[in-house]
């Protein structure tokens, strides 16, 4: 094989692989979409009025979490199956994102941390990396400790709604949520630093925690403890 013929073959393959990518790119754009009507949807929850519509919300949320499923089983398509790693860039960032709206989801709906073979469920992939296109563990604790930023915000919010319960129910969950972390050992350094975040969304919540307390208004939340949440 001559020079000329030899990278005649590499200009092939290179453009096989940018029209991959180009395939994969206009999939995740529609995800991107998706994910910000479900994002737009689930900030209601920190407007006064929000907390009433909570179940309703939530519900809206996983109707469109169907066509997350549709647009995730079309980007499987666009790829080798063995290649996962390889373009995984491209997506990690959204998939992050969904990670991440699922969980609050999930949160909102019942005060617990969703799995993440749960999360892989909602978005329509696998949770075991032998069986194709699936939530990589790194993707999912991302999503979480995205999930932490937004319930600190969430306390603070539910403060100014005159809800004094649902922060010391955060406090408790985000506490947990720490204490997990703290077991993991983390060597991703982006994952790491992202960690290192939490630790001011704990410290952000026991302010407001303290706050109810000098204002005696968590005596007020405990009383109430047994009413809706």
């Amino acid at each position: 094989m001559s020079v000329s013929e030899m990278f005649a073959a590499l200009q092939g393959a290179l453009g096989q692989d940018q029209d991959i990518r180009e395939e994969i790119r206009k999939v995740v754009q529609a995800l991107e979409q998706t994910a910000r009507e479900i994002l737009t949807l689930l900030q209601g929850v920190h407007q006064g009025p929000g907390f009433q519509h909570i179940p309703k919300k939530c519900q809206k949320a996983r109707e469109h979490f169907g066509t997350v499923r549709t647009q995730m089983e079309s980007l499987k398509t666009k790829f080798p199956a063995d290649q996962y790693y390889r373009f995984h860039e491209h997506w990690r960032f959204v998939l992050q994102r969904l990670v991440f709206l699922a969980a609050f989801v999930v949160y909102l709906e019942s005060e617990t941390l969703v799995t993440r073979e749960a999360v892989a469920e909602i978005l329509g992939i696998e949770a075991d990396r032998e069986r194709g296109f699936h939530l990589d563990i790194e993707d999912y604790l991302s999503g979480v400790l995205t999930l932490a930023s937004e319930l600190a915000r969430l306390a603070v919010n539910s403060v100014t709604a005159g809800d004094y319960a649902r922060p010391l129910r955060i406090s408790t969950f985000i506490n947990e949520l720490d204490s997990g972390f703290r077991l993991l050992n983390l060597k991703n350094d982006s994952l790491r630093k992202r960690y290192d975040g939490l630790k001011y969304d704990v410290k952000k919540i026991e302010e407001v925690v303290y706050d109810l307390s000098i204002r005696g208004l968590n005596k007020e939340a405990t009383v109430g403890a047994g009413g809706e949440k």
